[in-house]
């Protein structure tokens, strides 16, 4: 499968990133894809950007040479019980969230500890995505989130970059993700989390996970835009409203 929609990516805004928006525009195009979107760290991360960066997201175009941009984030995980880091007056200038473990953020605890600020996370209602869920520093119980993310319309990533080094021993975690999301007739979304534009839409190891285990690809609502798009209109984003006259140029 060609990843269409790529739903985590990193530009300069967060320092530890190395491209522009213009240079992820190129990529995107360059591979055909359909959208992609700028999920910067949330504020507790120590090179996240200003808030004011995500209010002022408006003097982006929507659309660029035909590829779409959503403007999103990628907010932490809080200690020491869950819950997330988006500022109450962020929310109407995103178009959805991930929500994530990040370890200068929140200090990995026990398996029932981590699992149970997960799924607090999950059920603030504020979360549509949980990022990088199989990372070992992390340990959960999978089923567990899964299900609390199935009773919230709320889908697990997989994240390419997770078997490429970022988060070292990753690659088990997430096959069992894959395969538990499967058995509870759950979905999943497949990410790149480029930290430079090269990388955009990069699916490649989350691709052989999944059909190692035999993961029906119909479970990845980000496969197109149109599915996506399905997916942020169940969460009432206005977003998805404005993408349908665009979708039917597709």
């Amino acid at each position: 499968m060609t990843l269409l929609v790529d739903t985590h990516s990193h530009t300069v805004a967060s320092t530890h990133a190395y491209s522009t928006v213009q240079e992820y525009v190129v990529q995107a195009k360059l591979k055909g894809m359909q959208m992609f979107s700028l999920t910067e760290h949330g504020p507790t991360m120590p090179d996240s950007p200003h808030p004011w960066h995500f209010g002022n997201r408006h003097v982006l175009p929507r659309f660029v040479d035909g590829i779409a941009i959503l403007r999103a984030i990628e907010a932490n995980i809080m200690p020491p019980n869950g819950g997330h880091d988006i500022p109450n007056g962020l929310h109407s200038f995103l178009d959805f969230a991930i929500a994530s473990f990040h370890e200068p953020v929140f200090a990995p605890q026990s398996k029932a500890q981590n699992t149970q600020a997960m799924i607090k996370t999950i059920e603030t209602g504020d979360i549509q995505i949980i990022g990088h869920p199989g990372n070992p520093n992390f340990p959960i119980d999978i089923a567990e989130v899964i299900r609390a993310a199935k009773d919230n319309n709320v889908v697990l990533e997989i994240n390419n970059s997770s078997f490429k080094g970022s988060r070292s021993g990753s690659a088990a975690n997430c096959k069992q993700v894959l395969e538990i999301t499967d058995q509870l007739d759950w979905r999943v979304v497949f990410s790149s989390d480029a930290h430079v534009a090269f990388d955009i839409g990069n699916d490649k190891s989350s691709m052989a996970s999944a059909e190692e285990v035999g993961f029906p690809m119909e479970r990845v609502v980000n496969r197109n835009a149109h599915e996506f798009v399905a997916f942020l209109a169940e969460h009432n984003k206005p977003v998805a409203a404005e993408l349908q006259q665009w979708l039917t140029t597709l």
